[in-house]
C-alpha cells in the first residue's frame, strides 16, 4: 500500500517550507542538497512536521490547507506534536 506525506520543514530561524510527496526520505534528500529554489535559499531542511495518508488526494488538499493557514497557526501544530521542533528525519 502506496503512503503520501505531507510535511513541513524549518531552518534555524523558523522559516517553513510546506510539501507533499510520497517518498519522504528521497524528498529530503532533494531539499537537502539544493542549489536553486525555496529550501536553498531559506536553508529549510529540519523535518519538523509529518502526517502520512494512503490517499493523494488527500494529502494534497491537506497540503493546500495547511499553506492557507496562518503561521500561528502552523507553528501552533508544529509545537502540539514536536515542541522541541526537533527533526523528525529517519537518518536523524
Amino acid at each position: 500500500m502506496r503512503s503520501f506525506f505531507v510535511y513541513i520543514l524549518a531552518n534555524r530561524s523558523r522559516g517553513l517550507y510546506i510539501g507533499v510527496t510520497n517518498d519522504i526520505v528521497r524528498r529530503l534528500a532533494q531539499h537537502r542538497n539544493a542549489t536553486t529554489g525555496h529550501s536553498a535559499r531559506y536553508r529549510c531542511s529540519r523535518l519538523v512536521f509529518v502526517e502520512s495518508t494512503p490517499d493523494a488526494r488527500a494529502a494534497i488538499a491537506r497540503e493546500k490547507q495547511l499553506k492557507n493557514w496562518r503561521r500561528e497557526k502552523k507553528i501552533a501544530l508544529i509545537q502540539a506534536t514536536n515542541p522541541g521542533w526537533d527533526d523528525l528525519s529517519p537518518e536523524s
